[in-house]
């Protein structure tokens, strides 16, 4: 059997044996619009509860324009473009592109380039966010939970605040986009790490495609909403990374709309657990770094066995990597266990802990296997997992011990498909 799994840019084959009890598992395909600059047009000037862009901007207005970093497939050498192209009546001068990084590293001028390309590189002015200066931020209030709101000077400056991104289903926020650009995109940590501590994360509800009762989603728009923003512009993709739909208006209106949209071709059921789970992280820039792999395990967590195994291949260009507290969290512990334990004991909440924290209970429930051209085996041990140089091989060592007759689910898209098992989901 022949499976391709999204893996970097070109993709990773793997061959299975003919015998092996294989479930391939892939969200419905969703052709891309026929042509997307038009459904971006289309979609700012017939916007969803609200007036079109260019009518809720004048002339004399400052505005601030958020995309996505380059850890997310966001299409911004489109979006923005659109955007801009209903703001032409606005001095180039007024105009800032926000580049959303949350506690993310800043992006390197070629990465810029690579997103944006050259030309809006060079017109406008980029920011940036720090989340870690807080010189460079204002607080605008707390939220009901009582997490103080931080978030960056030079986008709350702005007269008009436009929001882009993509939706897909998120591990802990139950969807992306929407007001996840303003905040974690746009916020200081101590809000981020309010919004991301142990009890929120460790929250039930705290997982794929749920937002009613998701804390993190329910505060993240909360979040937002008080930064006041004009207008929200949202893509979904299909598994080659191509615009399937197009959602612009008033923030809560439009995601909601866009998850909708999502929620019906990428939530996935299955009626049995998985011996073994082969999962990725979606290729690339998806799968840049380990910390972004989570996402990959967790994906593949919803259907594997209790005792079973994880397989997840993941480039990691990017490494572990260097910046942030991740490697280091995993580093401090000798086992997923006293990772956890130490983590929902600790009195404050560290950088990158939420993802230690997601890791470590995936482990509690099933070996985890990484596959990556640029980690090192001591790289993989260090974060605690396991390393994978040949995946037909592993599977076969996996049949041997779990027996030849081992359910195996295959996730080549990852994260963008949310395979969930029937009865867990029923019982929850």
């Amino acid at each position: 059997m022949q499976v391709k799994l999204a893996y970097g840019k070109s993709g990773l084959g793997l061959t299975l044996p003919d015998d092996a009890d294989v479930s391939v598992i892939e969200s419905q395909y969703v052709a891309s619009v026929d042509d997307p600059v038009a459904a971006l047009r289309d979609a700012l000037q017939n916007s969803i509860d609200s007036p079109p862009l260019r009518e809720l901007v004048s002339s004399g207005d400052t505005v601030a324009v958020v995309f996505s970093d380059i850890t997310r497939p966001t299409p911004n050498h489109l979006i923005l473009p659109a955007i801009l192209q209903e703001l032409d009546h606005i001095p180039v001068a007024n105009i800032v592109l926000c580049n959303a990084l949350g506690t993310h590293r800043p992006n390197t001028p070629e990465e810029l380039s690579k997103m944006l390309g050259a030309e809006l590189l060079q017109r406008y002015r980029i920011e940036q966010n720090d989340a870690a200066d807080q010189s460079t931020q204002v607080y605008i209030g707390t939220t009901a939970r009582g997490h103080e709101v931080w978030v960056n000077r030079v986008y709350m400056q702005a007269d008009v605040k436009i929001l882009s991104g993509f939706i897909e289903p998120h591990f802990f926020a139950g969807f992306s986009g929407g007001g996840k650009a303003a905040m974690p995109g746009m916020a200081g940590q101590q809000t981020v790490f309010g919004n991301h501590d142990a009890g929120m994360i460790g929250n039930s509800n705290s997982t794929w495609g749920v937002t009613a009762g998701n804390p993190i989603w329910e505060e993240a728009r909360e979040a937002a909403l008080m930064t006041n923003p004009a207008f929200l512009l949202n893509v979904s993709l299909n598994s080659d990374k191509q615009i399937t739909g197009v959602f612009a208006g008033k923030l809560e209106a439009a995601h909601d709309a866009g998850i909708e949209f999502v929620r019906q071709t990428a939530m996935i059921p299955v009626d049995q657990l998985f011996d073994i789970v082969i999962t990725t992280n979606s290729g690339y820039p998806l799968d840049m770094n380990l910390y972004q792999a989570v996402k990959g395990m967790s994906a593949a967590e919803g259907i594997v066995r209790e005792g079973g195994a994880i397989i997840i291949a993941s480039e990691c260009l990017d490494g572990i990597p260097e910046h942030g507290l991740y490697g280091q969290l995993l580093r401090s512990a000798s086992t997923p266990a006293a990772l956890f334990d130490a983590i929902l004991q600790a009195k404050e909440t560290r950088q990158d802990q939420w993802q230690a924290q997601i890791q470590a209970r995936i482990q509690q429930r099933a070996d985890v296997y990484v596959y990556s051209d640029y980690l090192s085996d001591q790289q993989i041990r260090e974060a605690l997992l396991i390393p994978c140089r040949d995946i037909a091989a592993t599977i076969a060592e996996l049949r041997a011990k779990y027996g030849q007759n081992a359910r195996i689910g295959i996730l080549p898209d990852g994260p963008q498909t949310v395979a969930y098992h029937r009865e867990r989901v029923a019982v929850r």
